[in-house]
């Protein structure tokens, strides 16, 4: 197999990322495998719970961004790697990981995709996904309530407290690494040029 495409999507909180990687994988369901970041958050078994809950999950320090760059490596080799796998409700890593082999697409989404040297070298193409703090802390909320076990009050706090802060520091920054910035995860116009380039590389 050739060496595959590697995609990253990157923005704040709630932009929209995961909705355009998951709108792109929909079209080429068999040919792009979807890496998120968030999985890749260090573990933290060492700490308690209460710990747990105050950790700066928006700064690089909260990222294993070693082991990304290194099984992002493995699978532009052809190798296939053991993702790992994050409890959002445990605030910890699982136990179990995923196998993942190489396809012709790999897109890797997260808030910090841009933020490492080490990551944007790799990347075809970069996509940043921007929309309105409003949106943002909405959907993140929506999000955090319904498939993550938070309580509002919790998400309220984290995003004020630590959230909308990192994201000036280090998510907005990184903006002008991309190759292309989008409104939302719904842009069809970005899909459609993004989805003919993947076209151009099956056809090779």
């Amino acid at each position: 197999m050739a060496k595959p495409m590697l995609i990253g999507i990157a923005g704040g909180t709630g932009s929209g990322k995961s909705t355009f990687a998951e709108g792109l994988k929909k079209l080429f369901p068999e040919d792009i495998t979807i890496i998120s970041y968030d999985n890749y958050y260090k573990p933290q078994d060492h700490l308690t719970m209460e710990e747990r809950v105050k950790t700066n999950y928006d700064c690089p320090d909260a990222l294993d961004t070693d082991l990304l760059v290194k099984h992002l490596r493995q699978l532009l080799a052809g190798e296939c790697v053991d993702v790992p796998k994050y409890d959002f409700c445990r605030h910890t890593r699982c136990s179990e990981v995923t196998c993942l082999c190489p396809t012709p697409v790999i897109i890797v989404d997260g808030i910090l995709t841009f933020h490492d040297e080490r990551l944007r070298e790799l990347f075809d193409i970069k996509i940043y996904a921007d929309a309105d703090a409003d949106e943002r802390i909405l959907r993140r909320l929506r999000r955090d309530v319904t498939e993550r076990g938070r309580d509002i009050d919790g998400v309220i706090n984290q995003y004020v407290s630590t959230v909308k802060v990192m994201h000036g520091i280090y998510v907005e920054p990184t903006k002008k690494y991309a190759d292309l910035i989008i409104n939302g995860g719904r842009n069809k116009v970005a899909l459609d040029v993004i989805a003919s380039r993947i076209k151009r590389k099956l056809k090779k």
